[in-house]
């Protein structure tokens, strides 16, 4: 599969305004709409699926339109996307400004920083370094710039209840 940058994407490449991992922001970099997020994740610079899939959720990129070059749906916009990333786009950002449950950003990482501390000290010495982590997080942009680690660490089972706690 092919991913491009979408519009709202480059905006929040650009303003910071949803908070990225340096390894996501150079993820991102890539996703020119040449190269096959196989290739990327064999690159050998650290990137993995959770990274992009995140991005993804977040609206940051989207498929390629089949048979269009990269500059194509940048410039057509959502005419030539896929129908369940378009959906996904709007509900994304607004998710990332306002929270849908009314919860504020400082709530969000107050309910989530002691399940995170929970499963990454439950690695034992193999998290170490990732608790150290995720104890050193003053905010939600930081625990949530670290909730792909975690994810990959634990497992997505295990770390659905973070996922929740940060997004809901």
């Amino acid at each position: 599969m092919i991913l491009v940058k979408t519009q709202a994407g480059q905006q929040a490449f650009k303003d910071r305004s949803v908070p990225l991992s340096p390894r996501q922001r150079s993820a991102f970099i890539l996703f020119d709409g040449k190269r096959s997020v196989e290739e990327l994740l064999a690159g050998g610079m650290g990137i993995v699926r959770e990274d992009i899939d995140q991005m993804v959720l977040l609206g940051l990129l989207e498929a390629a339109a089949e048979g269009a070059d990269s500059a194509a749906p940048k410039a057509a916009g959502a005419s030539t996307a896929p129908t369940a990333p378009e959906s996904a786009k709007p509900a994304a950002p607004a998710t990332a400004a306002r929270p849908p449950s009314g919860r504020s950003r400082q709530q969000r990482y107050k309910d989530a920083y002691p399940i995170a501390t929970q499963l990454t000290g439950s690695l034992g010495l193999k998290g170490f370094r990732l608790n150290l982590q995720v104890e050193g997080t003053t905010s939600f942009e930081d625990l949530l710039a670290l909730a792909p680690k975690i994810r990959a660490a634990v497992g997505r089972e295990k770390a659905a209840a973070l996922d929740q706690a940060l997004n809901d």
